[in-house]
């Protein structure tokens, strides 16, 4: 059964490029090792700057099977040189009943 995700990456000083880049080619990199549905990302961003993107993993087994995946070891090697992993409840938005984000293409 999918799995929906919501996840926020706050950029590191002067690596928001760097982070979009990879953001470019995360799902594709998902979908290449057979891990996401079909249903494309959405992207979007925080007023302080953090990104969120909300994907589906294929099943809860995937998420467990990524770990042990090289492919994604070094694509999450990546992600830490860029940005840090948020809770997307730290963020100000999250307080609101309608949170609003603005979109990333």
């Amino acid at each position: 059964m999918e799995r929906i995700v919501v996840v926020g990456y706050k950029p590191f000083p002067g690596r928001e490029t760097a982070l979009l880049e990879l953001m470019k080619v995360h799902w594709q990199i998902l979908d290449g090792e057979n891990l996401v549905s079909n249903r494309k990302p959405i992207k979007m961003q925080s007023k302080d700057g953090t990104i969120i993107e909300i994907f589906g993993w294929k099943s809860k087994e995937a998420i467990e099977s990524a770990h042990s995946n090289p492919v994604m070891q070094k694509m999450w090697n990546d992600y830490a040189q860029v940005c840090e992993y948020v809770p997307i409840g730290d963020l100000d938005e999250s307080t609101n009943l309608f949170s609003e984000f603005t979109p990333i293409e």
